[in-house]
């Protein structure tokens, strides 16, 4: 007997924490590295900070699962910087990883985890 698989899962692979981060901070505009870097330390209160080495591996994975794409950019400070956007097929995903997140959420307060809280 096979294990069962989700459907997210199924269809792209196992979304890190990292991962999911970047497809976040994209779907609310285009960004180079360094700004999606930035706005997840931003956004996070500094809980999460993403190494260049986890940032520039998952947009790799991401590039080539087809969740983000590269396009051009101009240059604002002679170097030209690689930025990212956020594809049909990766807002998608994202949609389907909140879903799935925040009906953990859900499960975590009907379990009365989250103090004051109601499902």
């Amino acid at each position: 007997m096979t294990p069962r698989r989700s459907v997210a899962t199924a269809e792209s692979g196992e979304l890190t924490p990292a991962m999911f981060n970047i497809l976040l901070t994209l779907a609310e505009g285009d960004r180079h590295g360094y700004a999606i870097m930035q706005e997840i330390q931003q956004r996070t209160g500094g809980a999460v900070e993403l190494g260049p080495g986890t940032l520039y591996r998952s947009i790799k994975q991401l590039v080539s699962r087809g969740l983000i794409a590269e396009i051009e950019s101009e240059p604002t400070t002679g170097k030209q910087r690689r930025s990212y956007r956020l594809t049909a097929d990766g807002k998608r995903r994202a949609e389907m990883e909140a879903r799935r997140l925040r009906d953990l959420v859900k499960w975590a307060a009907a379990a009365r985890l989250l103090h004051g809280e109601r499902a």
